[in-house]
């Protein structure tokens, strides 16, 4: 019977691979995403927010790429989000001396990127919720729904950029007037991102998770001239991660990431093989690594350690497309750190009764 199920989970999770693969063909995509897709949930889904066994989850990503290309770009992100926040006593309930748990998960984001020669920089914060539903036919299955809502702002600096005015005849002079007139040198807008998340446990030892993401659904409008309209196009994104135990110490876990925006889309594929050290109810001591390969782009190598409720990742990205003769196959270093928290349950004095009571 365990070895029917294996097959069962397998035969899905090839299911969803073929589904990603047609919906992927190309690659590249406009809106700011890591690598270790894994490692940064709540840019991937809003749905992810809460996904965590933990009361509460805070993540650092970082990653630099095209040094030696251009000037180098630059991004940062972190997040803090809590499965089932607890609120004050009243608050949502009657003050009864407990602290009430709010229905639903909920968290923070937020993410500052620098581009290119002008540093074009784009700084975003997010506020996200989501929430769990029965479904009524499957009692190992979970349905999550999440909502993001945010704003983001973008400024370039035009003095960084070099024109063909501020040539004098013989050599480049940056004092020469460049005669440009540009209409801003930034803008802001709102915008609105929505998941949905499917968890199944078909044993004990395996499981899966495919989620469906779309962010820009506000469409905003990103043009640096006022006359004209320049929209952000909807990025969505679709992915899967299997896990499967074997033995006691090993647990293989596929990935699987596709993303469409606009006229782009991009696939990324792999697995990551975690070797648990020690493990305890809450708290588990290991090491993994894997890769993933993004369509047409780059080969990225992963190595990770989770040491109790720490996790950290670094990975790098070989870059095999057609720019290599310039990047020298050098594409992008990244850095992931993970931090749990859990809310134990704290100890009540108690009154000691004599034996003869």
């Amino acid at each position: 019977m365990k070895n029917h199920s294996f097959r069962l989970s397998i035969g899905t999770f090839s299911f969803m691979l073929l589904l990603l693969f047609s919906f992927a063909l190309k690659m590249n995509g406009q809106d700011i995403h890591f690598s270790q897709f894994r490692q940064s949930p709540l840019l991937l889904n809003p749905a992810l927010t809460g996904h965590f066994d933990g009361s509460y989850r805070f993540v650092v990503n970082q990653r630099t790429q095209w040094r030696s290309v251009t000037a180098p770009y630059s991004t940062f992100a972190c997040s803090l989000d809590a499965n089932n926040l607890p609120m004050p006593d009243g608050l949502f309930n009657s003050e009864d001396g407990d602290a009430s748990e709010w229905p639903f998960h909920a968290g923070i984001s937020f993410y500052t990127d620098k581009a290119g020669d002008s540093q074009l920089k784009t700084t975003g914060i997010n506020l996200v919720v989501s929430d769990d539903f029965k479904l009524p036919f499957n009692d190992k299955t979970t349905l999550r729904v999440g909502a993001m809502v945010g704003y983001t702002t973008m400024k370039i600096d035009y003095s960084k950029l070099n024109y063909d005015n501020q040539w004098n005849g013989t050599a480049y002079d940056p004092s020469i007037n460049s005669g440009e007139v540009f209409p801003r040198a930034g803008r802001g807008f709102f915008n609105l991102n929505l998941g949905a998340l499917i968890n199944h446990s078909f044993t004990k030892e395996q499981s899966l998770t495919f989620g469906l993401s779309a962010f820009n659904l506000s469409q905003p409008g990103q043009s640096f001239f006022d006359e004209g309209y320049v929209k952000l196009d909807p990025r969505l994104n679709l992915h899967a991660s299997y896990t499967q135990t074997i033995g006691n110490s090993l647990i293989l876990e596929p990935l699987l990431l596709a993303m469409r925006q606009g006229t782009y889309s991009e696939l990324n594929a792999g697995a990551l093989l975690h070797f648990t050290l020690h493990e305890t109810a809450w708290s588990r001591n290991g090491v993994y690594s894997g890769f993933t390969l993004r369509n047409k782009d780059a080969f990225c190598l992963m190595a990770g350690l989770q040491l109790g409720l720490w996790n950290s990742c670094i990975s790098y990205d070989v870059n095999i497309s057609a720019l290599q003769p310039a990047s020298n196959r050098r594409g992008g270093l990244e850095f992931s750190l993970i931090r749990t928290f859990y809310d134990f349950p704290k100890k009540r004095d108690a009154k000691w009764c004599p034996n003869y009571m």
